[in-house]
């Protein structure tokens, strides 16, 4: 398999000079070569790991107490509400 770099490129909307895609061509196909050697391995033998470390996700769970703020509450501090709500300036103009 052979990477085509300037229909790559095109399609990414890449302008490269003949050095670059020169220089990519190489890359990508090497990579491309090793990654065929890697895909004719027998790895059937071999138990599916995702996660080699044995570290594992720390969360915290969610939950609400009698600590909770009311919507009173939560607004009370808010010169500017509407409806019940936060009332702020637009982030996205049109």
């Amino acid at each position: 398999m052979k990477i085509d770099v300037k229909k790559t490129a095109k399609l990414a909307n890449l302008a490269l000079t003949p050095s670059e895609e020169e220089t990519l061509e190489s890359q990508l196909n090497g990579i491309l070569s090793y990654v065929e050697k890697i895909d004719s391995l027998d790895v059937s033998e071999i138990i599916p790991t995702s996660q080699v470390t044995g570290l594992e996700n720390v969360t915290f769970n969610d939950s609400f107490s009698d600590e909770s703020l009311t919507q009173e509450q939560a607004l009370s501090g808010s010169t500017n509400t509407h409806n019940g709500m936060f009332k702020v300036k637009a982030v996205i103009e049109s």
